[in-house]
């Protein structure tokens, strides 16, 4: 770990699902600032991860540490992380058909506030929101996803992000589902709300949104722990050499 205050980290941290542990000891440090980039083959861990950090029911944590500005907030429910600051972009975020994506907003806005905010003062910032990720301000009234493309779902994420303003913005396979275009407006959203004081880690298979958002460090997860950790190098030679490359590597490194 790092000597720099970490905004959110991880020590030891152990996850269990239905009595099986699959995450085996983490230490992930993401500082103010950075954007940091998870990666992994299919079943690797790295969904569970982030939906714990996010403090999902569903999963146990066995074991370790969660820290947000040096707090340990691994016994708060999601609610009381959310207001704290976490955010989680899902990968298939699900539908609430009959409830609108402005009521959905306000209602989150005034949660992670604390206090009832105006109507007049919450369509004031989601309209500015609305014109800084050129989403067309019709989508307000839409059903929340009721109906939404991949992009469309996702894009309804990063508005909820720009209202919400995280510490520490934790997307789960944002990439999953989109087109080329619908990705690079994803993407630059995201780069749009990213900024000193925010934090982003991002779950990601491929190289295609990484092109687009820059990481400043890259973890690779394999059967539930970090292998193998570097800059956006690293991305490339993945693209290159595929998981295979490294599950040999971590081999021959345990028979050594």
């Amino acid at each position: 770990m790092s000597e720099t205050k970490s905004l959110l980290a991880c020590e030891g941290v152990r996850i269990g699902i239905a009595g099986k542990e699959v995450i085996r000891g983490v230490d992930l440090e993401l500082r103010a600032g950075e954007k940091v980039a998870l990666m992994g083959p299919n079943g690797s861990g790295k969904s569970t991860l982030v939906n714990t950090l996010m403090g999902h029911p569903g999963y146990e944590l066995l074991g370790g540490k969660i820290l947000l500005d040096g707090e340990e907030i691994q016994d708060l429910p999601a609610d009381e992380r959310a207001r704290k600051g976490l955010f989680l972009g899902f990968q298939y975020p699900v539908s609430i058909p009959g409830v609108s994506v402005a009521n959905v907003l306000r209602a989150a806005v005034n949660a992670r506030r604390g206090k009832e905010v105006s109507v007049r003062e919450f369509r004031k910032e989601m309209m500015a929101a609305f014109e800084m990720l050129n989403i067309d301000p019709k989508f307000a009234a839409r059903g929340l996803n009721e109906g939404f493309s991949g992009g469309e779902k996702k894009r309804a994420e990063v508005l909820q992000m720009a209202l919400l303003k995280p510490r520490v913005a934790l997307m789960d396979e944002t990439d999953s589902g989109l087109d080329i275009d619908a990705l690079k407006t994803v993407a630059g959203g995201i780069m749009k709300l990213s900024g000193p004081e925010t934090g982003v880690i991002l779950v990601t298979h491929y190289q295609r949104l990484l092109n687009y958002i820059q990481p400043d460090r890259v973890h690779v997860l394999m059967e539930g722990r970090i292998v193998r950790s570097g800059g956006a190098d690293l991305v490339d030679k993945l693209e290159e050499e595929g998981y295979d490359w490294l599950e040999k590597s971590v081999e021959e490194r345990q028979e050594a």
